[in-house]
This record gives structure tokens, C-alpha cells and sequence, in this order.
């Protein structure tokens, strides 16, 4: 199956569930329980966009393998697996602000960022009526138009976007790491949906992110987007992007990042 047509069906599958949010939102969110920790929750939309998303790919690729938030892992025969945040952002989701996504990724080979290959992602913000699309080799768009990193600057001129861990402890460490960094760049956003601050290095809104203690579903659809619009993605030193760091930047900039974090022990 070409990527074209994995990309049409990740697009298809992930706009079905971001309607689907998008009613639960306007009829009410409750939190359905706790994760990591008493601030890491996740709602009946999160449950109820995944089951919907699990239908309709098994549906269409019965043999393709599975991997998502809520619901865990499920080995194929093909070799390829989908991996899927049904609501990444659920805190903005929970509190009514509209900026959150559905993501969609098709890798080939193990569910593990450090050795698949991805092939295909969509990621959709319904709140900004943006779709996010990139396969590999094939490049990036949003709503069809293409995508292309921001040219290189200083790094004293970069808006740099980050996240933060749910675990208190690391929080701290990562809180530490922001207060010493702030003063370098030209300012620090953190707007709480990975995927779409990968997006947004995409698309050049922000000039580089990073992170630590991401799962693989949030950022397997939007690092194949950032990565196609010009991007550096990557973990620390020769590491793939991964649950220990995660950096995207235009390539310059990554470098001059890199550095800066490094100094920080970030």
C-alpha cells in the first residue's frame, strides 16, 4: 500500500475522532481517571476517540498492528503498526481550550521511536481548523499547503517550546532547567500539546522544542511532519527521539539548542 493511501487513511480516521472530541466537548468532559500521577488524567472522550479510531483501522487494515494511549498494544502480521494519541492535550481538552489534537502515526518494524521508521502521520487540531499531514519522502503540509521550518537565528532570537513531565520530581528538575534557559532565548512557550508544538516547528511559528518523558504516540505522527518540513528530531547526542528527549529545530538551531541544554544538564 503506498503512503498516499496510509495518509488518507490516517487523515480520514483522525478527523472522525476529532468530531467526535469536539461533541463530547460541547456536551460535557468528565475526568474518567488517574494516570502517572493526580494531575495526569484522562477522560471518556480519550477512551471513546481511541475505541472509535481502533474500529475503523482494523476495519480497513485488520492485519496492521496497534499501538495507543489508553488501550495498549496489539502485535500484526504485516509489519506495520498504528500508533495513536486519541486526544493529546487532554488537560487544555478538559478545561475548554481549544488546542489539542488527534494523532495518527503508520510505522514499520517494532513500536519503538528508536528503530521504526515512520511512514505516514496526521494530526489534527479541529480547534484551529488545522490538519497536519507528512509522509516519508513525500514531505509536509497543513491543509495542503506545504510545510517548511523557520530559517536559522541566534539563539538569543529563537522561540523555543517545551513540556512538561506529570511526575513532581521531575517537574522540579525541569523547572530548574527552564528558569536558566529563559534568559538565553527569546522567550519560552509552553501551550501543553506536544504534537502540535512539533507542528508548530513545522510550520515555523516556533523556531525549536524540546521535551523529556514522552511516550511514543505523542510524537510518532508529528515528528515524521517536523522531520519532512526540515527539521532535526532527535534525542540526546546520536539517539532517536525517545521517552528520555526529544529535540526538533531547524538544523542550526538544534545544534546551538543542543549545546545550551547540555551546558544546563537538561
Amino acid at each position: 500500500m503506498p503512503h498516499d493511501e496510509l495518509l488518507d487513511l490516517a487523515r480520514t480516521v483522525a478527523t472522525q475522532a476529532a468530531e467526535l472530541a469536539a461533541r463530547r466537548r460541547i456536551e460535557g468532559v468528565a475526568v474518567a481517571d488517574l494516570k502517572s500521577s493526580s494531575v495526569d488524567v484522562v477522560t471518556h472522550a480519550d477512551r471513546e476517540s481511541e475505541q472509535l479510531i481502533r474500529s475503523l483501522l482494523a476495519d480497513a487494515r485488520p492485519d496492521d498492528g496497534f499501538l495507543g494511549e489508553e488501550s495498549g498494544a496489539e502485535r500484526g502480521s504485516s509489519g506495520l503498526t498504528w500508533v495513536v494519541d486519541p486526544i493529546d492535550g487532554t488537560v487544555n481538552y478538559l478545561y475548554g481550550i481549544p488546542h489539542y489534537a488527534i494523532s495518527i502515526a503508520v510505522v514499520e518494524g517494532e513500536p519503538d521511536p528508536s528503530t521504526w521508521r515512520s511512514l505516514a502521520g496526521a494530526v489534527v487540531n479541529l480547534g484551529a481548523g488545522e490538519t497536519y499531514t507528512g509522509t516519508a519522502g513525500g514531505g509536509s503540509h497543513v491543509n495542503g499547503q506545504p510545510l517548511r521550518v523557520a530559517e536559522e537565528v541566534d539563539l538569543s532570537e529563537a522561540l523555543v517550546a517545551t513540556g512538561f513531565s506529570y511526575l513532581q520530581e521531575l517537574r522540579v528538575e525541569q523547572g530548574r532547567v527552564i528558569a536558566s534557559l529563559l534568559p538565553q532565548v527569546r522567550d519560552i512557550r509552553r501551550m501543553g500539546t506536544a504534537s502540535l508544538d512539533l507542528c508548530m516547528v513545522a510550520s515555523g511559528r516556533v523556531n525549536a522544542y524540546f521535551e523529556r518523558s514522552l511516550n511514543p504516540w505523542d510524537h510518532a505522527a508529528a515528528a515524521l511532519i517536523a522531520r519532512e518540513a526540515g527539521a532535526t528530531v532527535k534525542g540526546r547526542g546520536a539517539e532517536a527521539e525517545g521517552k528520555d528527549f526529544i529535540l526538533a529545530a531547524q538544523p542550526a538551531v538544534a545544534q546551538k539548542l543542543e549545546a545550551a541544554l547540555s551546558q544546563l544538564k537538561a
